[in-house]
């Protein structure tokens, strides 16, 4: 038994780690670069991060990036190959890390991530390069608990009357859920912040007019998206015309969550 721990804790500190940022995926190129772009940000928070020097000695982290759709290869099958071109031998223990970078738990989150990674786990135990490998599905972006803070510190560089968080949207039953917890917190933060949707209502252009008719003369819009993409460049205009129908009225727009300064060092705490 004595012997078993002695192994148990060599295995632990032979262990490499990798990182695999997952995405929805997009025709859209700037989506693809934006998450190279993160990859990159990322690797640079783990080259200076505090860690000890026996760490790192030890590890050799990897990051990478794979895609639920529109991708030649489905997900799981993006995660063997990532995981064949890291390991040396089928001896080299590694533990994987995967985070999700979607921020609603709907059916992506809920089921078809969760199926794929299991689909990758046997496939590389089918190829003998499960045993020493720990993969480890992280819980998704939208559910980290300082996702508001980096969502407030942005709205205040737009200081307004009033913001507005413009999400997605979805006909599911509860799917606002999600979204009114996060701007009760933004709310404890002393922002008034009312939400819109781009798929349902109430829609932007309805909660910009209901706010303008209230006598609100400045007003923040934050896009609830990850990155730049169609329904970002849909957004931005319905905002210029919005601005055109209320000329006396300021109409500020943020750029997507993951565009923000900040957003890699949301990443580093989630891993």
């Amino acid at each position: 038994m004595i012997f078993d721990k002695i192994d148990s804790h060599l295995l632990f500190l032979a262990m490499s780690s990798a990182y695999l940022l997952l995405s929805h995926g997009s025709r859209d190129p700037r989506q693809n670069i934006a998450m190279q772009e993160l990859a990159q940000k990322f690797s640079d928070s783990l080259n200076f991060s505090q860690r000890s020097q026996l760490e790192n000695r030890i590890n050799k982290n990897q990051i990478g990036t794979v895609y639920l759709e529109l991708q030649p290869q489905p997900l799981h099958q993006q995660v063997c190959q990532f995981t064949k071109q890291i390991i040396s031998s089928p001896l080299q223990p590694l533990q994987l890390k995967i985070l999700p970078l979607f921020l609603l738990p709907g059916t992506h989150v809920m089921e078809d991530i969760p199926t794929e990674i299991a689909l990758a786990k046997q496939e590389l135990a089918k190829q003998m390069l499960g045993k020493n490998i720990i993969i480890e599905l992280l819980p998704y972006l939208g559910s980290h608990v300082n996702l508001g803070k980096l969502i407030a510190a942005q709205l205040m560089t737009m200081p307004a009357e009033k913001y507005i968080l413009i999400a997605h949207g979805s006909r599911r039953p509860g799917f606002q859920e999600p979204i009114e917890k996060l701007i009760a917190n933004l709310q404890a933060l002393n922002l008034d912040v009312t939400p819109a949707y781009w798929a349902v209502s109430p829609n932007l252009e309805s909660q910009v007019r209901e706010l303008v008719v209230n006598g609100n003369q400045r007003i923040t819009i934050a896009p609830y998206f990850l990155f730049p993409g169609g329904i970002t460049d849909a957004i931005a205009t319905t905002v210029k015309k919005l601005q055109l129908q209320f000329p006396g009225v300021r109409l500020n727009l943020t750029e997507p969550l993951g565009m923000s300064a900040k957003f890699a060092d949301l990443i580093w705490e989630l891993l």
